[in-house]
């Protein structure tokens, strides 16, 4: 089914394709689709990444300007990568339903959630009758749990907040398991990796910052967690690695081969963070290069963050490409 996206969200969903090769592992391993599942609804579980605002459209990423007021965001463009996984079957979410009256998917995801939301979230989703053969669940959570941990550090030793991580993603494939034996078909994303991100602060060579190698750890503590505890076995869970999409980005702009011009910024003015940021609040890298080094301005779609924690629509883009990668190739 081909995707009905506009020009930000296609540009964004072309720049995570061009790289899906490199994370052969989120990717599926091969371009063969090998079920015919198709979703009825999808429901999004987890924190601010998986959530559109209903009052105003608005997303923790770069959000569209609306085209006809200027005023107003257009939740129809700068996809979530639960919107992309959802347009894959022709489905929308209630918060920005488009034409479609009456939407049955269902975003349980919520601003600043850690896995223990988690719990919260599948209990009101049971109030509304619980989970079916026909869904597909969409499981990004663990950033918040990383920075909560990352706080108390160098108060806390490293290796206590490490095994606090690895306990928090065990509990995290818990709640992954418990609702693919419920019949649910689940697509779980790794956490991103934050030594990669904005949030680790100064990584130029030469630089004496601690932060973005224990952050690093930190998130691969999570991640190992999650991994060692999920009932991975490809037919009711596909796994979805956006730390391995993230360094594979960092590391392509690095080496000069990326689609991402930059991948260690926010482009969102820091007047104007996500979810107020959108495409017409967005900054330059004039703080972080020398002169005479030319300034460059942000892009909503070649910059890989938002803020500090937020990817931009590129890098939801490329998530997005992944999910629908491995919901077409997993044996659901």
């Amino acid at each position: 089914m081909k995707l009905n996206v506009n020009r930000v969200g296609r540009a964004a969903l072309s720049a995570g394709l061009l790289l899906c090769s490199a994370v052969l592992v989120s990717c599926g391993g091969g371009g063969t689709t090998v079920n015919n599942f198709v979703a009825k609804r999808v429901l999004a579980f987890g924190d601010e990444s998986s959530v559109i605002n209903l009052a105003d459209g608005s997303k923790f990423t770069i959000n569209a300007v609306s085209t006809t007021d200027a005023s107003k965001f257009d939740c129809t463009g700068s996809l979530l990568w639960i919107q992309s996984v959802a347009a894959l079957y022709g489905l929308v979410f209630p918060e920005c339903p488009g034409a479609v009256p009456a939407p049955a998917s269902r975003i349980r995801a919520t601003n600043g959630a850690t896995v223990a939301d988690l719990a919260a979230q599948i209990a009101q989703q049971d109030a509304e009758g619980g989970f079916a053969g026909d869904d597909l669940v969409t499981v990004l959570v663990g950033t918040h749990d990383i920075v909560n941990q990352f706080s108390a550090y160098p108060r806390v030793p490293e290796a206590q907040l490490i095994g606090t991580l690895k306990q928090a993603g065990a509990a995290l494939a818990v709640h992954v398991n418990g609702m693919a034996e419920r019949g649910a078909k689940v697509l779980v994303s790794t956490a991103p990796d934050l030594g990669r991100s904005p949030f680790a602060g100064d990584r130029s060579t030469g630089s004496t910052n601690v932060n973005p190698g224990v952050l690093t750890r930190l998130s691969a503590a999570f991640n190992d967690g999650l991994l060692g505890k999920l009932n991975n076995d490809g037919r009711k869970i596909g796994l979805v690695q956006l730390d391995a999409y993230v360094q594979s980005v960092d590391n392509a702009r690095i080496a000069g081969s990326s689609t991402f011009v930059n991948t260690t910024l926010g482009a969102c003015l820091a007047t104007a963070l996500p979810p107020v940021c959108s495409t017409a609040t967005l900054g330059t890298d004039a703080a972080a290069v020398p002169a005479p080094t030319v300034v460059s301005n942000a892009n909503a779609v070649t910059w890989l963050w938002a803020d500090s924690l937020h990817l931009s629509v590129g890098g939801q883009g490329g998530l997005g490409s992944l999910a629908i990668t491995r919901a077409r190739n997993n044996p659901f």
